[in-house]
């Protein structure tokens, strides 16, 4: 769809409703309660949409959600991840490819909520990374069914937070962070009556929760972070109404970081 009618489309349904792991010091952000609220308003999210929800961060995602008592709709490309996702109470498993966008407008009607944390610098037949077309389907979908709440999961390296990146590592993930700046990109933009949030991690690792990785505002912040601290963080700032309309990068002060050679420390974001 034409991106200046993604924005009058948007506009009209508001109207109408790597980096490896040296030490970066950070000031923890408070915990708050992930109980959900929708717009602060006492509400919770019934159903969420989960894009990428069959492994890693997004796979996560989903167990948080089912943990905080909200249902989810999880759109994977496996009869495998159906069957396993089915088995779970309060997840309805829908097969289909994000690179198709009816499938993914098909899978998050009825959803009150979106999250997305496609990537993997997959290239489809036709050139595409799943990093701008799957993330832009799900953007564009939530905009046409009304729903307003859009967490869009990227990496530190895009935009502001480019010069944050080693230059070396930079040019490894160029390609692919191209291709996440531009969904950013259609979400700010053309979406300015949604309640989006951006979140940007750092360096993957995949361990148990540490329980101390903090979401900052510091554009130049840059260290490593647990999966599962990445999808505790997610589903956090679902809740909270301080981050809509942000942009925020993930890190834990409690993982050493060799790209952060200068032993950065950035101010915590405060999600209450």
């Amino acid at each position: 769809m034409n991106p200046i009618r993604l924005f009058l489309t948007a506009a009209s349904l508001a109207a109408a409703a790597a980096f490896a792991p040296n030490k970066v010091v950070l000031r923890p952000a408070h915990q708050t309660s992930s109980a959900l609220y929708v717009q602060g308003q006492g509400d919770g999210y019934k159903k969420v949409f989960v894009a990428g929800g069959s492994k890693g961060v997004g796979r996560l995602v989903v167990d948080k959600l089912l943990s905080e008592g909200t249902d989810v709709v999880a759109l994977v490309r496996s009869d495998e991840k159906v069957e396993e996702l089915s088995a779970l109470e309060g997840v309805t498993a829908i097969k289909g490819d994000a690179a198709d966008y009816k499938t993914v407008e098909g899978a998050m009607d009825g959803c009150d909520a979106a999250i997305t944390t496609l990537g993997g610098g997959a290239q489809a037949e036709d050139g595409k990374f799943i990093d701008y077309t799957g993330n832009n389907h799900v953007i564009e979908a939530a905009g046409i069914l009304g729903v307003t709440r859009v967490i869009l999961l990227t990496s530190i390296g895009c935009g502001s937070s480019k010069e944050a990146t080693p230059p070396q590592v930079y040019e490894v993930l160029k390609d692919v962070l191209i291709q996440k700046e531009k969904a950013e990109n259609v979400l700010v933009k053309y979406y300015t009556n949604m309640n989006w949030t951006i979140v940007r991690p750092g360096g993957l690792v995949s361990e148990e929760a540490t329980g101390n990785a903090i979401l900052t505002e510091d554009s130049m912040a840059i260290g490593s972070i647990h999966r599962a601290d990445v999808a505790d963080l997610v589903v956090q700032a679902l809740s909270s109404k301080a981050t809509e309309k942000k942009i925020l990068s993930a890190v834990d002060p409690t993982v050493t970081s060799s790209a952060n050679t200068e032993g950065r420390v950035s101010e915590a974001f405060a999600l209450n």
